[in-house]
């Protein structure tokens, strides 16, 4: 009886593997559908699969995987509805002289709409916005995407952009594409007592890793960009930097992420890193440094059946901006000091929370104005809301969390050692001062325990961004600093 059942499971799955292997080549491959896309577009997905090479000695199984490459080559353009129809036909139906393993196959694309407004409110970390924004798509039949975007909101005042980018190599598996932005912004700073007026334009490569989740990002950008509308309280320090700077800079994104929900992980990792070099020979603007930031995130499930979907996660941040050597900068001075307009800022309810924005670090006065180094940690417990769905977007939290944001010291015996990077000679350092600074610094974020607080909360995971409402304990606090004792909420796509 046994045998009998066995048998009775395994002769289907027999079959399948029989039918797979059944010999099948392509006779002749037909695209109906894109009209307004250029067939030197679709030429490299679709050649290979009807050329000598691919057709020599293939199957049912080869045919059927070649086929969706290409179907997911297709939807990674951006142009296509997903999941195009395909049609296979004996050859021998139009072709006496084709052979029985031949096939016709003939695939039905419906393109997407050309052109697609939007309009709404948009939520990013700390803040919300209003916007409007118009995607073309083909614009010129090679899956070029244009992207108009213009916003308003609560820190951002003013935000107009636009992005031209085409794929590069459309017919490989790295989904490589390029992209020209330009933008407009002005920024306000309530933490640092000013506005940031931004315009920039950056020619960006994005491509991902074969065979891989990761994805890297490759960017020029040229930004200019001013310190202005100063408040009557602002300090000395950001008085020091108002005005106009211009950054020349190369930049690296790497981001991979493997956690089976960005905004409510169970279980998985995520590592994403940025480094950005400016000033260096060529590139020229008046700031020089490499600035380096790495995160870490994971995310696992509670055991045992009563703790179903609880999950324990970590997370962890560090960064350092380094001026350049003398040697590395273009106008042959020594490093200048770092700049408000690029220091770290820390604290806030999208990383540490229990702090103001900015909260953590170097003070002067009422402002905020960053730091060289920084680290700071994360650990969160997600647990079920009582009477509600297993897949329930709505969770409850505890946490603690704490981090330590440090300025380079000029320890140049000329220049007062001892006074921050931020109030160094216009001069700027030389590579010794910069390097027993940086030391310094180093020194600084590891001595001692880091600013902490701890809290609960309920967390909302919607498909555009993660919302938290939180009370927030400060339980360490340094001298300057602002925490923020009792409710904090928080809205964004980025949590630590």
């Amino acid at each position: 009886m046994a045998s009998q059942l066995t048998e009775v499971v395994f002769r289907p799955f027999q079959q399948l593997q029989e039918q797979q292997l059944a010999p099948m080549t392509i006779h002749k491959l037909q695209v109906h559908g894109a009209t307004n896309t250029r067939r030197s577009l679709l030429d490299p997905i679709f050649s290979p699969l009807v050329s000598d090479a691919a057709n020599s000695g293939s199957t049912l199984g080869d045919v059927t995987n070649r086929l969706r490459d290409a179907s997911h080559k297709l939807d990674r353009l951006g142009i296509f509805h997903p999941s195009p129809q395909i049609f296979l036909n004996s050859a021998q139906q139009t072709d006496p002289s084709s052979t029985p393993t031949d096939v016709d196959i003939d695939i039905a694309l419906r393109e997407l709409p050309r052109y697609k407004f939007n309009a709404g409110t948009d939520v990013g970390n700390a803040e919300g916005n209003a916007y409007t924004s118009l995607l073309c798509r083909n614009l010129f039949g090679g899956a070029e995407l244009l992207n108009l975007h213009a916003s308003a909101g609560t820190r951002t005042r003013s935000s107009y952009s636009a992005e031209l980018s085409a794929p590069v190599l459309p017919a490989s598996d790295s989904d490589g594409r390029l992209a020209l932005e330009v933008l407009s912004s002005a920024t306000d700073r309530p933490w640092a007592s000013h506005e940031q007026v931004l315009r920039s334009a950056t020619l960006r490569y994005a491509f991902r890793a074969p065979r891989t989740a990761a994805s890297h990002t490759l960017e020029y950008s040229a930004a200019w960009r001013q310190l202005t509308s100063l408040a009557a309280s602002a300090s000395p320090t950001v008085r020091a930097d108002a005005g106009d700077s211009f950054k020349s800079s190369l930049r690296h994104v790497f981001h991979l992420d493997c956690r089976d929900n960005p905004q409510l992980p169970q279980s998985g990792y995520a590592v994403r890193s940025v480094f950005e070099l400016a000033g260096l020979g060529p590139l020229g603007g008046d700031v020089s440094f490499s600035k380096s930031e790495l995160e870490l995130s994971a995310a696992t499930p509670l055991a045992p059946s009563w703790l179903r979907n609880t999950s324990l996660g970590a997370g962890l941040r560090l960064g350092m901006l380094y001026p350049l050597a003398p040697g590395l900068v273009s106008s042959g001075r020594g490093a200048p000091a770092s700049r408000i307009n690029d220091r770290f800022t820390l604290g806030g309810p999208t990383d540490v929370r229990g702090f103001a924005l900015g909260g953590l670090g170097p003070h002067d006065g009422p402002d905020a104005v960053g730091g060289d180094v920084f680290a700071a940690a994360s650990v969160n417990l997600l647990l079920p809301v009582p009477r509600t769905a297993p897949d329930s977007s709505l969770r409850f939290h505890l946490f603690a969390n704490g981090g330590r944001l440090v300025a380079m010291k000029n320890r140049d015996k000329n220049a007062g050692g001892g006074a921050s990077a931020s109030t160094a000679a216009a001069g700027g350092l030389d590579a010794g001062s910069v390097a027993r600074g940086m030391w310094g610094a180093v020194s600084d974020l590891v001595r001692g325990p880091p600013s902490v607080a701890a809290g609960l909360g309920i967390v909302y995971a919607h498909p555009v961004a993660r919302f938290e409402l939180n009370f927030s304990l400060p339980l360490i606090l340094r001298r300057g600093e602002v925490g923020t004792k009792g409710v904090q909420v928080g809205v964004g796509i980025n949590f630590l």
